[in-house]
């Protein structure tokens, strides 16, 4: 059988028996911050063995994606390195909820396993939780099982439960033993490859309350899971899972682009070039299927969080493709063959090919120049640890080489491992959390003087515990009553009952404004909250004296509240007109609203294009003055705000109830922050960069409101410098080009001087004449000029190619004109003849023009007749 036929079949099995066939919830969760990634076929059901969430169907069949990537080090190391780990794995999954329960799902358990799929019952084993009589009773009467095949065991193998308090149950699970010795109970949870645990059944029956005492469901469920990899490699009749026709295809494809082949006959442990080659497949054969089904689900590789996960398997993928010949970007190319063989199932693949493919080829490109250094350092590391037989690395130079260079301590880690080394981690994680504490001071020395550190008010004058009341949703003046208050260096931290002023959180900054008591205004520079009560940090140089009891009014700085709350109505806008015009993969990542601009931080693979933001931007203002109202739900249950489809906010906690921001049927996220009451009042929005700050991570500036007005000024300012520059530049332009012009035309006069030596005499008459080069008329006639003033007394002609043409001017001494009666017009005239030209003046100097530029010669040659002619 195929494992397509395989996934089929258990899917039919249960629609069959009335389940609802339903779709894979997406591998990056929905709405749930406890989750880095979907790890199991429960969490889409979560709500529902909470008894907060209800179905349409009492029976459902899935199977599930699924990604677990454990947070030590090790595990993650394992994948590759034997035959059934896996990053990413498929759970097949039968479910009731509230109806059928032990006695159905463990009869079709055995019914699928034995009669559709004919395994072979005596090596079939079912384990359950030691006090739970009723399913080991049920194994012998609606199967025919080997009792003696039927083991108890304890919470850590057969006690399910979600977490320490909540749904939980006992589960029995169904084992089958691969090896010789397959009627030796020994074989059964002793974690060997030939005995695995191929379905669980859970029977989700108590609630566990605060004390860990376990009381009743009203409503019992089922929650079934087994793993399509493991039941594959069973069923075809693999030692591995590698070796099933889910990752043939994938390791067939690296075998072309390697040049190497798999050697599908050696074990796991095998240490030899093959069996590193055959490790290498794995490894890059099961990252390829996490990255491309958590990046079709809006993941992206990034510095932290899922996207860090992301980008250290990426990576470890990539390194691991230097062992195969694969030095150029690789992984991007084997996109294509896990959408062929898994878009059947899971189409969203397929829809995101092509953006799959452009992030991975990206990071790939990426890491690349860091890897190619990194490998170098390493290997001369490890050369000096050698030559003094050391064989830890030592965590400074672990440290060195993720921090100097940017390697990751994963890498160094395999590496190291493949050297026989092995890595200090306590001290690289010592480094690290040094590296960060000076971050922090750094951060704090940074601060300006408003800003306070207040760690508790234990040494405040008090006068009630009571949690500040925030009223500035919805007013931004509020009489109030002080209960804490202490004086200290020309400031007072005063503690209201109720407050309109806005603690920085989620990225928006703390309001300003005044106090008012007894008519006189306190500025409140700064804020803070401790135990949920807001401290008013108040300037009172002149030490005006305020009491627990005193009456005042909190008013906050009307102007700049607002101008924060259009910024902060408008990341909303730019978040969803990112996720609109990018992809669901962009996430936010950070954010700053203060009243002067907004800056958001997202999860994004390459520069934005200027169309991209063109985009962005006018999709922002369309939706802006479409004047969408916000509906603002507050203290909503955190379950039900999910339900309603809400983004999560990034840098917001979430409690047991949250408050909600939504414009209109647009966007709607998470948000504890202060906003407008229609998108119209936000006015215009306006981006004014963007830029990388990370790998992964890109940063959009934008402004809003006055903002714009301010920001449209300072172009207008700058376009006004520019112009003034411009002109000041032209004029200068003007001024050099004159002076050039003259510089040329100087040099252009030294031939006036040859043309001088070169005379000759007709009748008593000297004759001057030559080729000259000149730019047009107007400095033919000046070289005229010169020519004349320069001799005493004779005849001058001076010929030019003029754009395609020829120009003439003749000159005419005065002692001539006046003895000798000779004109240069009547010259000029004749010499324009031979060249096909006409032209005339005055007797002192006359021009003319000629159309035969070849006869210039003969014009010259001629000159002499033609005075003499005269």
């Amino acid at each position: 059988m195929t494992s397509n036929e395989i996934r089929q079949q258990f899917l039919d099995f249960f629609v069959n028996k009335g389940h609802k066939l339903v779709p894979s919830a997406p591998v990056v969760p929905q709405g749930d911050p406890t989750l880095l990634f979907t790890n199991a076929g429960m969490n889409q059901f979560k709500d529902v063995f909470l008894g907060i969430g209800t179905r349409d169907y009492k029976r459902a069949v899935d199977t599930q994606k699924c990604i677990r990537v454990s947070g030590k080090h090790n595990d993650l190391e394992e994948v590759g390195y034997d035959t059934y780990h896996h990053t990413f794995f498929e759970m097949l999954g039968n479910w009731s909820f509230g109806d059928y329960y032990k006695k159905e799902a463990i009869q079709w358990a055995w019914e699928l396993l034995t009669e559709v799929w004919k395994l072979p019952k005596e090596r079939l084993w079912a384990t359950v939780f030691r006090t739970d009589d009723e399913a080991y009773n049920l194994w012998k009467e609606v199967t025919d099982i080997n009792p003696a095949h039927i083991l108890r065991f304890d919470e850590k193998d057969n006690f399910w439960e979600m977490g320490e308090t909540g749904p939980c149950g006992p589960c029995s699970e169904i084992h089958i033993n691969l090896s010789n010795d397959y009627e030796n109970p020994a074989w059964v949870n002793a974690g060997k490859p030939e005995c695995i645990e191929i379905w669980n059944l859970v029977f989700i029956q108590y609630n566990r309350d605060e004390n860990g005492i376990l009381h009743e469901l009203p409503a019992k469920h089922v929650d079934t899971g087994m793993g399509f990899e493991r039941i594959t490699a069973v069923l075809q009749g693999k030692k591995s899972n590698y070796d099933t026709d889910i990752f043939t295809p994938i390791i067939n494809s690296i075998e072309n682009l390697s040049g190497l082949k798999y050697n599908y006959n050696l074990p796991a442990e095998d240490k030899s070039a093959e069996g590193q080659n055959n490790i290498a497949m794995r490894v890059i054969a099961d990252h390829i299927r996490t990255l491309t089904f958590a990046i079709a689900d809006g993941a992206v590789p990034s510095n932290d969080g899922r996207g860090y996960v992301l980008r250290r398997l990426l990576r470890r993928a990539s390194r691991y493709g230097r062992k195969i010949n694969l030095k150029e970007p690789f992984l991007y190319k084997l996109v294509e063959v896990v959408v062929k063989n898994f878009s059947n199932v899971f189409p969203e693949i397929k829809e995101n090919q092509t953006k799959i493919e452009k992030i991975i080829k990206v990071e790939e490109e990426s890491f690349n120049l860091t890897l190619d250094r990194g490998i170098e350092l390493f290997e001369n590391l490890i050369v000096k640890l050698k030559e003094n037989n050391q064989k830890v690395i030592p965590g400074e130079e672990v440290f060195k080489l993720y921090d100097t260079y940017g390697f990751p301590v994963d890498l160094t880690n395999v590496m190291a491992r493949e050297n026989g080394f092995t890595i200090d981690e306590n001290r690289f994680n010592q480094l690290m959390d040094e590296q960060k504490e000076r971050a922090r001071k750094s951060t704090k020395e940074k601060l300006s003087g408003v800003n306070v550190i207040i760690n508790s008010t234990d040494d405040f004058e008090i006068s009630s515990t009571i949690p500040t009341e925030f009223t500035g949703y919805d007013e931004l003046k509020t009489d109030a009553e002080v209960i804490g208050i202490k004086n200290e260096n020309g400031k007072s931290f005063v503690i209201l009952n109720k407050s309109p002023f806005y603690v920085e959180a989620g990225g928006q900054v703390s309001d300003t404004g005044s106090i008012i008591i007894n008519d006189t205004h306190l500025s409140v520079i700064n804020l803070l909250k401790i135990n949920n009560q807001i401290i008013h940090i108040v300037e009172n140089e002149s030490g005006i004296k305020i009491n627990p009891g005193d009456k005042v009014t909190a008013s906050v700085d009307e102007k700049r509240r607002w101008d924060i709350m259009r910024n902060h109505s408008a990341t909303h806008f730019l978040h969803k007109a990112l996720r609109e015009i990018l992809g669901s993969h962009v996430q936010q990542s950070g954010s700053y609203v203060g009243p002067d601009r907004l800056r958001f931080d997202f999860s994004h693979f390459q520069k934005l294009t200027e169309s991209e933001l063109e985009a962005i931007e006018s999709l922002i203002n369309e939706k802006l003055r479409e004047n969408l109202p916000l509906f603002h739900h507050r203290d909503v249950p955190f379950e039900e705000a999910k339900k309603m489809g809400a983004l999560m906010f990034f840098g917001d906690k979430y409690g047991d109830k949250v408050n909600v921001v939504q414009f209109g049927n647009y966007t709607m996220e998470f948000c504890g922050g202060t906003h407008v009451k229609n998108s119209s009042q936000i006015g215009l929005l306006k981006i004014i960069s963007e830029s990388s700050i990370a790998s992964g991570i890109r940063r959009i500036e934008a402004v809003t409101g006055a903002g714009v007005e301010k920001f449209i000024k300072e172009q207008e300012t700058k376009i006004k410098h520019k112009e003034e520059l411009y002109e000041k530049l032209l004029e200068e332009k003007k001024k050099l080009e004159k002076e050039l012009s003259e510089l040329k035309f100087k040099e252009k006069l030294n031939v006036i001087d040859s043309i001088i030596k070169n005379s000759v005499d007709v009748n008593g008459i000297k004759i001057f004449k030559g080729k000259v080069t000149a730019d047009n008329m107007d400095e033919l006639k000046l070289m005229g000029d010169e020519l004349r003033n320069k001799i005493k007394s004779g005849i001058g002609l001076l010929i030019s190619e003029i754009d395609k043409k020829v120009g003439i001017v003749c000159i005419v001494t005065d002692d001539l004109i006046k003895d000798k009666k000779i004109s240069a017009g009547k010259i000029v005239g004749d010499v324009a003849k031979i060249l096909g030209g006409g032209g005339g003046g005055r007797p002192h100097l006359a021009t003319a023009g000629g159309k035969d530029i070849s006869k210039i010669d003969e014009a010259l040659s001629n000159f002499e007749k033609i005075v003499s002619s005269l």
